[in-house]
């Protein structure tokens, strides 16, 4: 579905080199890294907002920078943190901001755009804040509405930067799930940038590790989320065992 290739990006200083990486259609891929990595430069790569200065990224087979916002829009959806609205806007219109991709020449909702915005409201359990005003929820709140806006553009991809910042745990779970279920019913492909390690050993198929611009490894969560690789990886002492219900990999830190 996703593949980029060899693809190096720079601004002052390299913050991408080499990468090679693929999402298939169905599967959750999270990427994990320190802060400062590129992981939310990637993201930006993968969805066509940045341009690398060499390598590939293509999309089903077509290269992103060849599609049209609106075409990338009904492709992929990107999920970032957000901050206050400039103007007055209900959860349900910032909703409904994500039908723009399908939207027809004269502008206007159509019943069938309204019916998909609450939707995508009740499945991140937000519809209850639909006539609230989006700088009156709180970050939890705005971040559900926020994801809620990515999947009425009914994508194929998401692509995900810290979706479960400022979420409480129950919430956490709840969206990774959804994100999960989705891609099993919906052949929706996932790239979920993400601290939370252990939920991403939860709820990934595979894991990505980004350090300083390079990929350490990627590859099914047990083999990748190793000891070794994630003591290296963050700089600092990791003990990884077996959940014991999931038996996929548990992460604690440890005291030298």
């Amino acid at each position: 579905m996703l593949e980029l290739r060899e693809v190096n990006f720079s601004y002052e200083r390299e913050v991408l080199a080499g990468i090679t990486l693929e999402v298939r259609a169905g599967e959750v891929v999270a990427l994990l890294g320190p802060n400062g990595a590129g992981k939310s430069t990637l993201l930006g790569v993968a969805s066509g907002a940045l341009r690398p200065q060499s390598g590939a990224v293509c999309f089903e087979g077509q290269a992103v920078e060849r599609l049209s916002r609106r075409e990338m829009g009904r492709r992929m959806a990107l999920v970032a943190q957000t901050g206050e609205m400039r103007f007055p806007m209900t959860a349900l219109e910032y909703a409904l901001a994500g039908r723009f991709v399908h939207a027809s020449a004269f502008g206007f909702d159509s019943p069938r755009d309204v019916e998909v915005a609450f939707a995508s409201l009740r499945a991140t359990d937000a519809e209850q804040f639909a006539a609230r005003h989006f700088n009156e929820l709180s970050s939890g709140e705005r971040q559900r509405v926020v994801l809620a806006r990515a999947l009425a553009q009914e994508p194929k991809l998401l692509l995900l930067d810290e979706p479960t910042a400022n979420l409480d745990i129950a919430h956490q779970v709840a969206l990774l799930d959804l994100v999960r279920k989705l891609g099993r019913e919906r052949q929706l492909g996932a790239l979920v940038v993400t601290h939370e390690v252990n939920l991403a050993a939860e709820f990934a198929d595979r894991v990505a590790l980004l350090k300083s611009g390079r990929l350490l490894a990627c590859g099914a969560t047990r083999e990748v989320m190793t000891a070794e690789l994630l003591s290296e990886l963050f700089e600092t002492p990791l003990l990884v065992d077996a959940h014991p219900q999931s038996g996929n990999p548990r992460v604690t830190f440890t005291r030298q």
